[in-house]
């Protein structure tokens, strides 16, 4: 193993640059060249590579987004874009590949390992949808980012004697508003693991009103439904004001946490010593604070299941 390839790939998470950091100088402490591919996946199939030295990862553990880029690619789907991305692999004389992402770019890893490229996958996605791992780099900033706009939105709340319902991202996994609902105080915390009533939402909302309290927090995950058509049921069934934020992409951004710095750190070292211990079609995790690597074939197979007692805890501490 003379020559590693580094890409990140889907959406960005807060860490990957201290994921990359990690890859690069793990890599030349063993006297292994790196080349940073651009772009992801659309970026090898077109070459967009360059060599990366220690200086190339100065002044980036702190940063959010990632200096490599990020880009789907509908071409890279296809036989003929793999075959492409192969080809642009073995001119530029990459014996291993790391990807940074999620599910989607670790398939696109696996793909590249059945043509014979040795992949190993690093777990970078604020949704913390992956099941084999526990954590995936960027969601414990994302979780914090919520928490921010929690403190701000209570705010106002209180000084209007509002209810505020916040819309997380999480796509079909409901952690981000989970551990974001638990650590904010919110009254309601709806994911789509669980189903849910309006009228318990309301009843609470009510019962709370009933005692003096001046705001409400409902958390609801994207993946549940129309946030602002919930926003609208709420209020006519209360006569409750109810506004709803919707903090999108903002929690993409923003320094990574220390949690995530050393996280990613530890993730992109270990991705590394796999490729030159041999190892391949590999994703690396972390389980019970200890960093470990398993199957891809297996790590994809695993769903992501709600933590069912932090999740009833919820229910027990919104009274």
């Amino acid at each position: 193993m003379k020559t590693i390839g580094v890409l990140t790939s889907g959406g960005d998470a807060p860490g990957m640059n201290a994921a990359i950091r990690a890859v690069v100088r793990t890599a030349i402490y063993n006297g292994v060249r790196v080349l940073g591919i651009e772009q992801g996946y659309n970026g090898l199939i077109n070459g967009n590579i360059k060599e990366m030295q220690l200086s190339s990862v100065a002044d980036i553990i702190h940063r959010g987004g990632t200096k490599l880029r990020t880009a789907r690619s509908e071409e890279f789907k296809t036989e003929e874009g793999r075959k492409k991305a192969l080809n642009v692999l073995e001119v530029f004389g990459i014996d291993g590949l790391i990807v940074i992402g999620g599910d989607g770019s670790f398939r696109g890893a696996q793909k590249l390992n059945e043509l014979g490229l040795p992949t190993v996958g690093i777990p970078g996605t604020i949704d913390n949808d992956l099941g084999y791992t526990d954590y995936t780099i960027g969601f414990d900033t994302a979780v914090n980012t919520v928490l921010d706009a929690v403190s701000k939105i209570r705010d106002t709340s209180t000084s209007h004697g509002r209810a505020n319902i916040i819309e997380v991202m999480g796509r079909h996994c409901g952690d981000i508003a989970l551990y974001s609902g638990l650590a904010g105080g919110a009254e309601s915390i709806i994911v789509p693991e669980v189903g849910y009533e309006v009228d318990n939402v309301c009843k609470k909302l009510l019962q709370g009103k009933n005692r003096g309290k001046l705001h409400s927090i409902i958390m609801i995950a994207e993946g549940v439904g129309n946030a602002n058509q919930l926003g609208e049921e709420i209020e006519e069934k209360t006569g409750i004001e109810t506004r709803v934020t919707i903090l999108g992409h903002i929690q993409r951004g923003g320094s990574p946490t220390a949690r995530d710095r050393i996280l990613a750190s530890q993730m992109g070292a270990e991705a590394v010593n796999l490729l030159l211990a041999g190892e391949t079609c590999k994703v690396v995790g972390i389980k019970d604070n200890k960093i470990m690597s398993m199957n891809t074939d297996e790590a994809l197979g695993y769903e992501r299941d709600l933590d069912q007692e932090m999740y009833k805890l919820t229910k027990i501490l919104s009274i």
